[in-house]
């Protein structure tokens, strides 16, 4: 099959969307079909351009098989609400072109999208009904609820109606919507698509790179670790995470003489971060590290970090999350306790309230002075990444899905038509 995939995020960005994006990708290549991708400038999470690329120009590459076109956009190096729409606006302006002549000439099978960014979905619905190519809507998070959820944008008023009618029509005009976990496809239903259009499509572990390491990460010598117990976050450091809290449990764990704080990533809060911990000796922060090295980063914690603002929940299942497990390592997750992520997290550690810093707090004590339910969770943690979370096995259901019977339909719908 001919497979056109537009998307915001691609490799090399190392953490996020991109990774899963870049990963369906290559194993579609990989499975035998021909695969090209128009995607922005590699930006994400430090919301700067990366090195050996161009804010003003297009780029045009081939990895792992995959043709790939980099379309140049707006970058905010502090992204507010409004900034963050006309970073958006400006990517479905300007993948408008390279999206239409690849599908005219290609005449792609399938135009997958994925959300975020929802402003580009016109682009792939037009590139679909010119080329007479079925549509697919993938969702990594409902940016709209996220963006009302951390004051991004008002709840209210004409910008968010606007918001709300333009999420409605995109959910309603695509062949097939999917996304990442059973709580977030309940909400697609719940916005209206049709049962038999909605799919989970998790994300993955990567179980083969990243698993419980014999000996000790040789990150605690690289970076001076001695304390026997980490308490590791890594990866964004944006304004959906609530990473506050983990400042404020090391204020209140300072005096224990066995616990490091380890925050490692970029992104736009992380200065703000670094000033609340100024005066904390037990936390320190790291920089990205290489993809490869992700299985020794997250083996250098005793206990992995996972917070979450409360009206986030259920509108986004973190990523980082698979390879957390993966790692055999348990989790302190801060999320409503029925929360999709809450349920992940089950019998692989131990959930707490948002913004309830004490109890966060004393979950982490909790796992570094209980060895044996240390031990259980990590075991769990594991074999749920295993059987919950194992890569090969949904890559093939992504690919045996567009190769199903029920995925066929006419060549040709109206643009838009819901």
């Amino acid at each position: 099959m001919k497979i056109m995939i537009l998307g915001l995020n691609y490799a090399p960005e190392k953490v996020g969307i991109a990774v899963y994006t870049s990963g369906m990708a290559a194993h579609l290549v990989e499975m035998g079909h021909e695969v090209h991708v128009v995607t922005g400038q590699p930006y994400y999470p430090g919301w700067h351009i990366m090195n050996d690329h161009r804010a003003i120009l297009w780029k045009k590459r081939t990895e792992e098989g995959v043709h790939v076109t980099h379309c140049p956009h707006y970058i905010p190096a502090r992204p507010s609400g409004r900034l963050r729409i006309l970073h958006h606006a400006s990517f479905a302006i300007s993948c408008l072109v390279p999206t239409l002549y690849k599908t005219i000439h290609l005449r792609p099978h399938w135009v997958i999208t994925i959300a975020p960014s929802l402003l580009s979905a016109p682009v792939a619905l037009l590139a679909a009904w010119i080329s007479g190519s079925k549509s697919w809507l993938h969702i990594q998070d409902f940016e709209i609820e996220a963006a009302f959820a951390t004051e991004l944008l008002a709840k209210h008023g004409l910008a968010a109606r606007s918001a709300r009618w333009f999420e409605q029509r995109m959910l309603k005009a695509f062949r097939r919507v999917s996304t990442i976990s059973p709580q977030m496809c309940l909400k697609l239903a719940e916005k209206g698509v049709k049962p038999e259009r909605i799919r989970e499509f998790r994300n993955w572990a990567d179980i083969t790179a990243v698993y419980p390491l014999e000996t000790p990460s040789p990150y605690l010598a690289e970076w001076g670790i001695k304390t026997p117990h980490v308490a590791l976050y890594s990866g964004n450091i944006g304004n959906k995470q609530g990473i506050e809290i983990i400042i404020e449990a090391a204020r209140m764990l300072v005096a224990r003489q066995d616990l490091t704080f380890v925050i490692c990533g970029e992104g736009p809060n992380r200065a703000a971060l670094e000033s609340l911990a100024l005066n904390l000796p037990n936390i320190h922060f790291f920089d990205l590290q290489p993809k490869e090295r992700l299985g020794e980063l997250l083996n250098l914690a005793t206990i992995h970090l996972m917070p979450q603002i409360k009206d986030a929940a259920d509108l986004v299942l973190p990523s980082k999350l698979t390879n957390m497990l993966s790692s055999g390592r348990p989790v302190v997750a801060s999320t409503p306790a029925d929360s999709g992520l809450a349920l992940e997290v089950a019998d692989c550690g131990i959930v707490t309230e948002p913004d309830n810093p004490t109890a966060f707090a004393e979950a982490i004590a909790k796992l570094a002075d209980c060895p044996s339910l240390h031990a259980s969770y990590a075991k769990n943690a594991r074999t749920r990444a295993e059987v919950r979370w194992n890569g090969l096995g949904i890559l093939a259901e992504w690919e045996k899905e567009l190769h199903c019977k029920n995925s066929e339909s006419p060549k040709t719908r109206d643009f838009m038509d819901v």
